[in-house]
Formats: structure tokens, sequence, C-alpha cells
């Protein structure tokens, strides 16, 4: 995908906070380790796929596993705990900008996250 000046979506996806927040959302190693959006769409049992990444909003308590990601656009599937627990698309590119307090991000990830299954995160949950 390529905007009107050439630039492809993976370069327009730009973690602008990270220099505040410390750390990337996503690393490019990290990445390279969550499968393809779509990958487990035949998976009988979600429950037994991998989450391989954490986010989270210390303000909120709202809590992103991701499980599938497209690295052009940001967009990602996986596990969100907000209102309600359910399986649902996110977007990098958005959480990257959310900011409170006079341009605090809101949104970082689990530096300490061991990658675990969505069966275990959904026991942790309750």
């Amino acid at each position: 995908m390529t905007d009107k000046k050439g630039t492809t979506a993976a370069a327009m996806w730009q973690d602008r906070h990270s220099g505040r927040r410390g750390h990337k959302l996503m690393t490019r190693e990290l990445g390279d380790t969550i499968p393809a959006l779509y990958a487990n769409e035949n998976e009988e049992d979600y429950d037994a796929v991998v989450a391989a990444a954490k986010l989270f909003s210390p303000y909120s308590g709202w809590r992103w596993y991701v499980t599938e990601w497209d690295r052009e656009t940001g967009l990602c599937f996986g596990l969100v705990e907000g209102f309600e627990v359910e399986l649902g698309y996110f977007d990098l590119s958005e959480l990257s900008e959310v900011t409170v307090f006079g341009g605090v991000p809101a949104v970082e990830r689990d530096l300490y996250w061991q990658p675990r299954t969505i069966g275990e995160i959904r026991g942790e949950a309750r």
C-alpha cells in the first residue's frame, strides 16, 4: 500500500512517542515472532493460540494481547481486556498515539511479558 507521496504503509506507522515512553510498542525482533493476520483463523480452539506481546494502559487498566499482526499497517488481532474481555482487532498506530496529562503516552508494552496462551490469560483474568 502506498500513499500519494510514495510512502509505504510500513513507513507511515511510526511510534513517535517511543522516546517519551522509553520503548517501542513493537520492535522488529518481537514482530518477527508474531504470525500474520488471519494465520490462526482456522484454529478450532483459540484458547491454544499464543499471545506474543502484551500492551497495557496504566491509566485505564485496559490490556491488549497480540496474537497476530500486519507489519505494514500495524493492525493487530488478539485478546482485549477493557470493558469486556473479547477477541478483536486493534491498531498499533492508534494505540501509540493515545496520550494523557500533557502528552504522556497512555499505552505501554509489558517489557517482562512471557508469551502464554489465550486460555492461560483468560484463566488469570477470572
